[in-house]
């Protein structure tokens, strides 16, 4: 946990850097890619993500370890050799991960995140799911495990099997010669992420594109059909953690209410977007009836409250920070209560940048969570003091103002969704 919160704390720079970087040459090629609220849950999304993964709070069922101990035939010590076949194990076992995150109803669930956004770019790769709680593909690792790969050479290998899937999330970017027939390229990734029917389901690879055109997922992307990005059900909120439960929800919806025992059991594990026919015509829910004119998702907004909502996103960013160098030395309830606080704090101005009342009432709770947590450490914000000697009347004057303010704005600048009738009632896809 330790050793990934200091990872973290030069990753996330680095993929901030990129992601201006882009915004730059995007203004110089006139080509927009980036909407503010849209970029703010991205980085929120990926916020969420990352707390949540330095917090451990995933349930493993079988580790990685165990398969190793058990199943290994020999046991090499760790060289160049050992460190390629983990990378190219790690990516085989990820296309099928991401390939049935895409085709089981219920692994959509924590995949779902990752598709939400309208727009293609670096920031939207950033959003990754929190929904994920029990790990249960660590049974794709199994040939690795015969093999005989440590799992200190996996714990090595896989952050960087993960952070070199960031790059490939632009639009700026085209076809990329000899590349495009051995690695996973912008042009491949987007034929990934856009719900056109030609491409949808298709491209799962993560690095090497290799695995799709074995397995026969390849699709080309082609100039006469530009990509239209999202999900077919748009998910219609700027808030990361109510997209992660999205779908799970209407799985248990639609279970309930559907009087087939049978269906009640298989809606679970049928393909994506599988409604059992009595709820699908009883219940019908939205879905985009015409991709290429669909309305994205918007809101109209004061000047000075998507200032706030950046600067919400940065004061976040920033706690987070402090709260990963200082995890050491934090005791564990510590850690789990200022990562609650963050995640509160997050579903609190995500949900004011939908107008919503509860952006209120979650920054209510925030300010009481505040409270809370400076005085039971003894009128400290986690030994803040010590880095910086203001930092205490800093964070209060913060959470007192965090609240007034949305209060302010949900009273008399709230953002209002625009409106579209781009969708029909049917099942989700």
């Amino acid at each position: 946990m330790e050793q990934y919160a200091r990872l973290l704390n030069y990753a996330i720079p680095f993929f901030l850097v990129l992601i201006f970087i882009e915004y730059f040459f995007s203004r110089v090629k006139h080509q927009e890619v980036n909407r503010l609220f849209d970029t703010i849950s991205s980085l929120s999304s990926g916020l969420t993500n990352v707390i949540k993964d330095v917090l451990g709070l995933v349930i493993v069922i079988v580790s990685y370890e165990w398969f190793y101990k058990h199943l290994a035939i020999v046991h090499f010590q760790s060289s160049v050799l050992l460190y390629i076949i983990a990378f190219i194990g790690i990516d085989f076992s990820g296309y099928w991960i991401h390939r049935w995150s895409h085709e089981i109803n219920i692994f959509w669930n924590r995949h779902i995140i990752h598709h939400s956004s309208e727009e293609y770019n670096l920031s939207c790769a950033l959003r990754q799911s929190v929904s994920e709680i029990f790990a249960i593909f660590t049974f794709t690792f199994i040939p690795m495990a015969i093999l005989g790969v440590p799992p200190m050479v996996v714990a090595i290998v896989a952050p960087i099997q993960l952070f070199s899937q960031f790059w490939y999330h632009t639009r700026l970017i085209g076809k990329m010669g000899w590349l495009e027939s051995i690695i996973v390229t912008p042009s491949h990734h987007r034929v990934h992420h856009a719900i056109n029917p030609e491409y949808i389901d298709k491209n799962y690879s993560q690095i090497f594109i290799i695995w799709d055109k074995i397995f026969g997922t390849f699709k080309e992307e082609e100039k006469e059909i530009p990509p239209v990005y999202g999900v077919t059900r748009a998910v219609k909120t700027w808030n990361p953690l109510i997209i992660n439960y999205q779908h799970i929800w209407l799985l248990i919806k639609d279970a309930w209410r559907t009087e087939s025992w049978i269906d009640k059991i298989r809606i679970w594990f049928m393909h994506t977007g599988w409604r059992p026919a009595d709820v699908q015509n009883k219940y019908p829910v939205d879905y985009t009836k015409d991709i290429y004119h669909r309305t994205k998702y918007d809101v109209s907004a004061s000047k000075a409250f998507k200032l706030w909502s950046s600067a919400q996103l940065v004061i976040t960013l920033l706690l987070m920070m402090f709260l990963f160098n200082q995890i050491a030395i934090i005791p564990t309830i510590g850690v789990l209560s200022y990562g609650l606080f963050l995640f509160v704090s997050i579903f609190a101005y995500t949900s004011l940048m939908d107008g919503h009342l509860q952006g209120v009432i979650a920054e209510c709770l925030k300010f009481i969570i505040g409270l809370i947590l400076f005085y039971s450490n003894g009128s400290s914000w986690f030994g803040i003091e010590q880095i910086w000697s203001s930092g205490n009347v800093v964070f209060l004057g913060y959470i007192f103002v965090s609240l007034l303010l949305s209060l302010f704005f949900y009273f008399n600048d709230r953002p209002i969704p625009q409106k579209n009738n781009d969708y029909v009632g049917s099942q989700i896809v």
